[in-house]
């Protein structure tokens, strides 16, 4: 029945993080460092609202566009946290996840043969989802040497006159990269005067670290319009099974992508909805409380990893480190192939979130201090092994 699957389909590849993890998941006592999930429980708080709406019979469709009280918190959120301002009844569009608003962003604004700017590495369904629009990915790779940050130059060295739009996601996933205000706003002065739109997603704003306090794009002079922001609550919130994410911008773009979104998904879940409003009223407290563990667990991790004599770039966002694999000799997957069937031990290689990845893995701090000790021996175990063999070459 292959035939009656479509090409693009057909042709798009497995993500490669599920595609790894399917492996693991059928060998015996592995430790993972794989996936970017908080080992947090959702707050309290915000259960509790979860349940005493779902008591109270609030279990039927909302608008599409996401219940308008959600919609009025997130106004409020957007504009305190990072200064934006969106009118909540036209600007503002709850989605399932930050993901969905990926995928109804660029259906909205690609048409076929556009092409779309992915700076890389970056999150696994970026280049899928500009596929699956009818559009063109062009990637825009940055290395450890300059930080993982894009440049104003990487960036207009590949704009044609096909370019329709740019993805761009700081914090990074999978790098731990910030942009910090002198960065976006050489960007802004690049952009500004270019016809295409801006696709920033923001899902780790709240998760940065030391003095670097998140900065948007859209919220710099002349880029709020030409900005879709994401965001959601999975990573900051803890609330990643909730399925709960936003999109912010212009009233004409947030339209449109309204539009697709009530014909595929209808609403975000009802009590999502409701735990949402929870999270972003009284939510500050759990959200700092949260960062402060990611933080140590990120200074811990990589300090180890440099005691091990493996470079790593010094992550300020996120929950993830990158760590360079390259004096090993062998590429990311075979590593993590090896690390995995010796060691038992599961982490991304870096090729999964774009080739400029090779050379690197992904490893998340997003576990328990005692999960990555005992990763993190393992790894040391693994490290020692190759040793006499890099010795010998």
């Amino acid at each position: 029945m292959n035939h009656f699957v479509a090409k693009t389909i057909r042709d798009l590849p497995y993500s490669g993080i599920r595609k790894f993890f399917d492996v693991a998941a059928e060998m015996k006592d592995v430790v993972s460092l794989g996936v970017g999930e908080p080992d947090f429980i959702t707050p309290w708080h915000i259960r509790e609202e979860g349940i005493f709406s779902l008591e109270r019979r609030r279990t039927m469709y909302t608008s599409n566009a996401g219940m308008p009280e959600l919609r009025s918190e997130i106004s409020r959120y957007m504009a305190t946290q990072y200064g934006l301002r969106y009118h909540p009844g036209t600007q503002v569009l709850v989605t399932v996840g930050a993901s969905e608003g990926i995928d109804v962003a660029l259906r909205a604004i690609v048409d076929p043969g556009d092409e779309v700017l992915v700076v890389e590495p970056c999150y696994v369904s970026y280049k899928p989802c500009v596929l699956m629009a009818g559009g063109v990915p062009v990637s825009v790779p940055t290395s450890a040497e300059n930080g993982f940050r894009v440049t104003a130059e990487d960036i207009e060295t590949r704009i044609t006159s096909k370019t329709k739009a740019i993805m761009l996601c700081y914090p990074s996933n999978p790098t731990g990269a910030i942009l910090e205000r002198e960065d976006l706003e050489r960007l802004a002065d690049l952009l500004r005067e270019r016809n295409l739109v801006v696709i920033s997603d923001e899902i780790y704003s709240e998760l940065t670290y030391g003095d670097a306090a998140h900065v948007s794009i859209a919220s710099l002079p002349g880029m709020s319009e030409k900005t879709i922001v994401l965001n959601g609550f999975s990573k900051a919130f803890a609330m990643t099974g909730w399925r709960l994410g936003y999109a912010c911008g212009s009233t004409e773009l947030i339209a449109a992508m309204t539009k697709i979104h009530q014909y595929i998904i209808m609403c975000a879940p009802t009590t999502a909805q409701y735990g949402g409003i929870e999270a972003l009223r009284n939510g500050n407290k759990s959200v700092s409380a949260m960062r402060k563990e990611y933080d140590g667990r990120r200074r811990y991790m990589l300090g180890e990893l440099r005691k091990m004599g493996i470079d790593c770039f010094e992550a300020r966002g996120a929950f993830y480190l990158f760590p360079s694999v390259r004096r090993f000799g062998m590429t990311s997957e075979e590593f993590c192939g090896r690390l995995l069937h010796e060691r038992r031990l599961a982490v991304v290689p870096g090729t999964a979130f774009g080739d400029c990845g090779e050379g690197h893995v992904r490893c998340s701090y997003a576990y328990s201090i005692d999960n990555i000790k005992e990763a993190l021996f393992r790894l040391r175990e693994f490290v020692k092994s190759l040793e006499p063999t890099s010795r010998t070459e």
